[in-house]
């Protein structure tokens, strides 16, 4: 590992454990608090050394940056220690994993759709659904996917430059406050997703890249990118806006292709009998229809 990279990682480390450390309070941790003047907002290094059951000078080596040869003992301790969730958890393994000299391989990235990812894709022709890498790339997309994202494919963004990438469109297209109804949502998961990304893949390039330009070019990216945030991107609801069929909240599923590594097909499933379903329906239609599906940036 280069040295630059051995800083950058050791960085990552730091602020990643300090904001956890920030953000548990002696109360929230069962520890007595004596007196009033405390000067960090969270717990104490030597209250965090004391839950997790090691010396301070070790768990001052750790918030340094410094995880390498941590064991899952160790690291366990230091997870309950912090509160932290199932995907912070991850993240705390996958930095020590990378901190550790050949402890992991880097992880390459499937840059090509497979053709019997493509014709399950063309197969699933009554829901919106496609393939991204885990730089928020779209490599592939069916009829109604790309109907449903019309303001994203469509996006000026990507005239001269491919491919289609919806962490690009979130922060650097002033359409996808529109397209996205709960933007501020859609931008600390998309965020949380990236950081998590680089835990797993701290040595992806392309990855890095696209993090340096958002973090130049969105104020609103580099403020959620200090947090450190980190979250799986498995379910839920996703609020859109289409310029066609109005308001939809869409519950999608984002699922891991093993034999593709890094790519996830993701897709939306409304209820039967829903105006989702309706609009879907409708929205079908009109692209099987051949008509130019409005966008949002016409």
């Amino acid at each position: 590992m280069a040295d630059s990279e051995k800083k950058s990682l050791a960085a990552e480390v730091r602020e990643f454990l300090s904001t956890r450390r920030a953000r548990v309070t002696p109360e929230g941790a069962g520890l007595p608090v004596y007196g009033g003047n405390r000067r960090v907002p969270g717990l104490r290094r030597e209250e965090v050394a004391l839950l997790a059951g090691m010396s301070v000078d070790y768990y001052v080596r750790l918030e340094r940056g410094n995880l390498s040869g941590a064991s899952d003992s160790v690291l366990d301790a230091l997870a309950h220690a912090l509160q932290l969730d199932e995907a912070e958890r991850t993240h705390l393994y996958d930095l020590a994993r990378a901190s550790t000299p050949s402890g992991r391989r880097p992880m390459v990235t499937a840059s090509r759709v497979r053709p019997t990812i493509l014709r399950l894709l063309d197969s699933m022709t009554d829901v919106p659904a496609y393939v991204r890498n885990a730089r928020f790339d779209v490599l592939a997309a069916n009829e109604l996917g790309r109907a449903l994202y019309s303001p994203v494919f469509d996006s000026p963004l990507f005239a001269q430059r491919g491919p289609v990438n919806t962490a690009r469109f979130l922060f650097l297209d002033p359409a996808a406050r529109d397209f996205w109804v709960d933007w501020d949502k859609g931008a600390d998961d998309s965020v949380a997703f990236l950081r998590t990304e680089t835990g797993r893949a701290p040595h992806d390039k392309a990855l890095t890249d696209l993090i340096g330009e958002l973090t130049t070019k969105s104020d609103a990216f580099a403020h959620r990118w200090a947090r450190h945030d980190v979250k799986f991107h498995r379910s839920g609801v996703k609020n859109l806006r289409h310029p066609l069929v109005g308001d939809l909240a869409l519950p999608y599923e984002a699922m891991d292709l093993p034999s593709d590594p890094g790519l996830r097909l993701n897709f939306y499933t409304p209820e039967p009998d829903s105006r989702e379903r309706e609009a879907l329906g409708l929205l079908a239609s009109w692209a099987s229809s051949g008509m130019v599906v409005p966008s949002g940036n016409d």
